[in-house]
């Protein structure tokens, strides 16, 4: 054999070795992308496949990202709901404001809803143009919650009226999990587990004031964990509102995966969309420049939503550097006892009070980026969603459900880390990024929103949901299956 063919057949022998080699690395890269790759991801290659069927009970991230049918369904379902307290008007928290958004969307589809909730203290119930929605009011207990024995009863004696429920939900522990544990079509919407909060509470220690006594919320909560995992399996079906909690129920909780479905927060798009003409009214009235670079914050003015931190922060920046003292507006819509402080601050401060729905989304179309500085973990925070809706940027301390669902990169919006030097640089980039950077980034941010965060998405997931919980195999219903919507 020639010299020069020798040494062709090693080359190719060589080339054969190096392509097997290389097959070899690409078969273990997805086998091990298959065991260790974010939720997200697997997502991406789920859905890449358009007419693959997707098990909904092992599907690994957000219900969100899945495209279900928007008209009414042929099967109309007998729901009942638990939650401690029922809103009135846009008075809500987060959980009022959710358990409000779903099921009056659900009601508007034609399921029938039983509502089993406190009666108001100082207030008239509020009334709904629905004949197919129904509310079963309990004295609350002397602390406020739901009389959980008597809630039971009103429970059982519309149960067996006419057609069983076909889902139970609960909002949190509005349905005690003692009773819980026989239902078996029922689903648990959690918007904040203790295990979630342990981050934060180690926030809360360390910025404690020396001179503050020690607190015990540690100690305090890592019972509350322990409680937890003990009795969360006593719920059949468990929705976590964000990634992260998702992880953690299946994670740490050792909830079974089919059991835990993730469902995230979604806000109102009709009520808050783009609208810059309404933002500029808004300013106008309040006498800010076009030119002025507008920060905005929402909600309860108190010390676990991160006021100390804030006021801190602008306390600095206002007197170290002009430039951004002289040119930025900061505008906060809520009450609580940091209001007052921040009006005697500085004139650059303008605080709002609380406001309603309408006035808050003109709020958000006011202001070029918004500013969540909370220090206590509790899932989706339903501002950040609605200003990113509204095409907002957003910014907001680095805690794992908001990095992990929402401010998923720097072309969204900012995170920073609870300390006041790590505020003041987010600010200070900010500031240097431009109201038309910011621009940029709400245009990118109000994308995601509509993507995940709107009402329609949210209640579609949940419908899905419950009609899989509600699945008769013998009619030959198989709701429990998904196929992407070419």
């Amino acid at each position: 054999m020639a010299k020069d063919q020798v040494g062709m057949l090693s080359f190719r022998g060589l080339c054969f070795i190096i392509a097997l080699l290389s097959a070899f690395s690409f078969i273990s890269f997805l086998f091990l992308f298959q065991s260790s790759a974010p939720c997200y991801l697997k997502t991406q290659m789920i859905m890449h496949n358009q007419n693959q069927s997707i098990s909904l009970l092992y599907f690994p991230s957000a219900w969100n990202h899945l495209s279900f049918s928007k008209d009414p369904h042929s099967k109309t379902l007998k729901i009942a709901l638990f939650v401690k307290k029922w809103p009135h008007r846009s008075h809500a928290g987060g959980l009022e404001r959710h358990a409000l958004t779903l099921h009056l969307a659900l009601a508007r589809r034609g399921h029938e809803l039983h509502v089993f909730t406190t009666s108001p203290r100082n207030s008239s119930f509020p009334k709904y143009p629905f004949n197919n929605l129904y509310f079963h009011l309990s004295k609350p207990t002397a602390a406020g919650l739901l009389d959980q024995a008597l809630a039971w009863k009103l429970f059982q004696s519309q149960n067996s009226t006419g057609k069983p429920f076909d889902v139970v939900h609960t909002e949190s522990v509005g349905l005690w999990h003692g009773r819980s544990r026989n239902v078996t079509n029922l689903a648990v919407s959690w918007h904040g587990i203790a295990y979630e909060t342990v981050h934060t509470d180690i926030i809360q220690e360390l910025l404690r004031n020396p001179e503050e006594p020690q607190a015990y919320a540690l100690t305090e909560r890592v019972n509350k964990v322990i409680e937890e995992v003990k009795f969360f399996p006593s719920y059949a079906h468990h929705v976590a509102t964000s990634d992260h909690a998702g992880d953690i129920l299946k994670r740490i909780y050792m909830i079974p995966e089919e059991r835990v479905h993730i469902i995230l927060n979604g806000v109102d798009e009709e009520i808050f969309k783009l609208d810059p003409i309404s933002g500029k009214e808004f300013k106008q009235k309040l006498g800010i420049t076009e030119t002025t670079l507008v920060v905005g914050m929402a909600g309860r003015l108190v010390k676990d939503k991160g006021h100390p931190l804030i006021f801190e922060a602008l306390k600095q920046i206002f007197t170290e550097n002009a430039t951004f003292r002289d040119n930025t507006v900061i505008l906060v819509a809520g009450d609580g006892p940091w209001g007052s402080r921040y009006k005697n601050l500085s004139s650059n401060i303008l605080v709002l009070g609380p406001l309603e729905q309408v006035q808050l989304a003109k709020f958000y179309n006011a202001i070029d980026i918004f500013l969540n500085p909370t220090l206590r973990a509790q899932g989706l925070d339903h501002t950040l969603l609605e200003a990113m809706v509204s095409g907002k940027s957003v910014m907001a301390t680095r805690v794992a459900s908001i990095t992990g669902s929402v401010i998923v990169g720097e072309e969204i919006g900012y995170t920073f880390s609870p300390t006041v030097e790590s505020l003041k640089n987010a600010l200070y980039r900010v500031s240097r990024d431009g109201r038309g950077g910011l621009e940029k980034k709400g245009q990118i941010a109000r994308q995601r929103g509509l993507q995940l965060f709107t009402s329609t998405k949210m209640v579609a997931a949940y419908e899905r949901l419950f009609l899989c919980i509600s699945n008769d195999v013998k009619r030959g219903e198989d709701y429990c299956h998904y196929t992407p919507i070419n």
